[in-house]
């Protein structure tokens, strides 16, 4: 589908209907990452997964973008009426931002291991991203990386950033290689190495937000809500489930063993369970 002159890449599946399940992948990850969500709920529901512009096979971004007009542009052009949007990570921070702004076009929110527009992170976290991640290129290098449009960048650069980046967030600061699934790891490492790729040689970008911002406006999200938290994720991010679980009345929160930063991706049954029963509830109110 083209948005705004943008090529943005997306799967749908399940019968056809004005509302549907939409999946909105994390900043490290790309609409791979709900493989297991996508496939198991599809026999019941319309379900629909986007990659981000610039990332997976989405056009490159360049210049201004606002990620949760685009979600509500996904939505229009595919005439869904309403939806129950599902995001992890800053795909959830950008969930939040288009049931403040659309109300009327969201169902239910179901924030993964989700990030919160207009909540800064903790100085120990930034702290601790330099020292286990930053760290894995050299500091002249990763500045002209981080300013986009790099014209040599080197690959192993990226390995080594997606490599420690995955170790840090997706098995989690506690934990290590071996308690990641093979096949959890080398996609994660996978999805992580193709956005810095592209975030680093491609054009230079600029993200707006709502405003005022979500972090002060929760009180107004009225819609059910189901708050996924993985109990070996980041502490910073762990701090925002307990924001978006007390701030949006009457949302619930699960949180999840042994789980790091993508849920969906290490504990696929688990968070489809959680989904399936989540649905039930919603559009039986409705």
């Amino acid at each position: 589908m083209m948005i705004d002159g943008y090529g943005i890449a997306y799967d749908e599946a399940g019968p056809s209907q004005d509302d549907a399940v939409v999946f909105v992948h994390a900043g490290v990850a790309d609409r791979r990452m709900w493989e297991h969500q996508f496939r198991a709920l599809s026999d019941r529901y319309r379900v629909i997964r986007y990659d981000w512009r610039g990332h997976g096979e989405s056009a490159d971004a360049d210049g201004e973008v606002c990620h949760h007009e685009d979600l509500l542009a996904v939505l229009d052009a595919l005439k869904v009426r309403s939806a129950v949007l599902v995001g992890c990570s800053m795909g959830g921070a950008y969930a939040v931002e288009a049931a403040l702004a659309a109300p009327e076009r969201v169902a239910g929110l179901v924030l993964c291991g989700s990030g919160l527009a207009g909540h800064g992170w903790p100085a120990s976290m930034v702290e601790q991203a330099r020292e286990r991640v930053h760290s894995a290129v050299p500091a002249d290098r990763l500045a002209r990386y981080r300013r986009g449009g790099a014209a040599d960048v080197d690959a192993g650069d990226v390995l080594a950033m997606a490599r420690a980046h995955t170790l840090w967030q997706v098995a989690g600061p506690e934990r290590g290689r071996a308690d990641l699934e093979d096949g959890v790891w080398e996609a994660a490492v996978e999805m992580c190495r193709l956005v810095f790729a592209r975030s680093w040689g491609g054009p230079p970008v600029v993200e707006r937000g709502l405003v005022p911002a979500a972090a002060g406006r929760l009180a107004e999200i009225a819609v059910p809500a189901l708050v996924v938290n993985g109990l070996s994720d980041v502490a910073g991010i762990q701090e925002v489930a307990g924001l978006l679980a007390g701030g949006i009345a009457g949302a619930r929160r699960v949180d999840l063993p042994e789980t790091g930063h993508l849920a969906p991706l290490e504990r696929p049954v688990e968070v489809t369970r959680l989904l399936e029963g989540f649905l039930v509830e919603v559009l039986a109110a409705r």
